[in-house]
C-alpha cells in the first residue's frame, strides 16, 4: 500500500517546478502526482488528481494562487495548500490564510526548511515561518482592537496601526520612513494609507494629517 503524500506543484516557471519536483520526489514519504502552470489549470487538475498537498505559487497568469486556493478548497476542503511566494507581503499572507491555505512560505528558504514546513502542514500544523507568524499575531491583535474614534459627532474606525501611520504622516514622514519606523513593508504602508484616506473620506495625505490634528486623532 502506498502511504506517500500525493503532491501537486503549481507555478508558472517550469524551471522552478523542476527544482521543486526534484526536492519533493527525493523524500521517501512524498511523491509528485501532477503539475500545473497557472491557478485555473491547477483547479481543473486537482479535481482529477485528488492530491493530498498542493504547493501553490501566488503570482500567476490567468488565475492567481489565492483565487485558485479558494476554488480548490471549496470543492476539496481536506486538501492541504501551501502558498509559495517571493514577496514578504502581509496583505497577501492574510488573503492566503482567509482563502484556506495552511501555509505561506518564502521561496528564498532552503530545501531542508521547505520539507520541514511541508511535514508540519501534513501533520495539521500551520506552515508559516516564525517571523511571518509573529506578524500575523500582531495583525490579529490590531484587528481585534479597532478603535472607534469619535469627535464632533463623527466616528473614524481607525486601527492602532492606522493611528500610528497617520501620526507619522502628520509628522511629515515619507512612506519609506514610515515603513522603517514601524518595521513594515512599503506595500503595507501604502495599504494602511489607502484605508486611512477612505475612512477619513479625504483624497490626500496632507488633508488627512490636517484632519488628524484638528480632530485629535493622533
Amino acid at each position: 500500500m502506498n502511504n506517500k503524500t500525493r503532491v501537486m506543484l503549481v507555478d508558472d516557471h517550469a524551471l522552478f517546478r523542476e527544482g521543486l519536483r526534484m526536492i519533493v520526489s527525493s523524500q521517501p514519504d512524498m511523491e509528485v502526482v501532477g503539475e500545473a502552470n497557472d491557478g485555473l489549470e491547477a483547479a481543473i487538475k486537482a479535481e482529477d488528481l485528488k492530491p493530498d498537498l498542493i504547493l501553490m505559487d501566488i503570482q500567476m497568469p490567468v488565475c492567481d494562487g489565492i483565487e485558485a486556493t479558494r476554488r480548490i478548497k471549496k470543492d476539496q476542503p481536506s486538501v492541504i495548500i501551501v502558498i509559495l511566494t517571493v514577496r514578504d507581503d502581509e496583505e497577501k499572507l492574510f488573503d492566503a490564510i482567509k482563502s484556506g491555505a495552511q501555509g505561506y512560505l518564502l521561496k528564498q528558504m532552503n530545501s531542508q526548511e521547505l520539507i520541514a514546513m511541508l511535514r508540519q502542514a501534513i501533520n495539521g500544523e500551520a506552515a508559516i515561518p516564525p517571523r511571518l507568524a509573529a506578524r500575523m499575531l500582531e495583525e490579529f491583535r490590531r484587528l481585534s482592537s479597532l478603535l472607534p474614534v469619535e469627535t464632533a459627532g463623527e466616528i473614524y474606525e481607525l486601527s492602532r496601526r492606522e493611528q500610528e501611520v497617520l501620526g507619522l504622516v502628520a509628522e511629515g514622514c515619507s512612506d519609506k520612513e514610515i515603513a522603517t519606523r514601524l518595521t513594515i513593508s512599503l506595500h503595507t504602508v501604502k495599504t494602511h494609507l489607502r484605508n486611512i484616506l477612505s475612512k477619513l473620506q479625504v483624497s490626500g495625505r496632507r488633508e488627512a494629517a490636517r484632519i488628524a490634528r484638528e480632530k485629535g486623532l493622533i
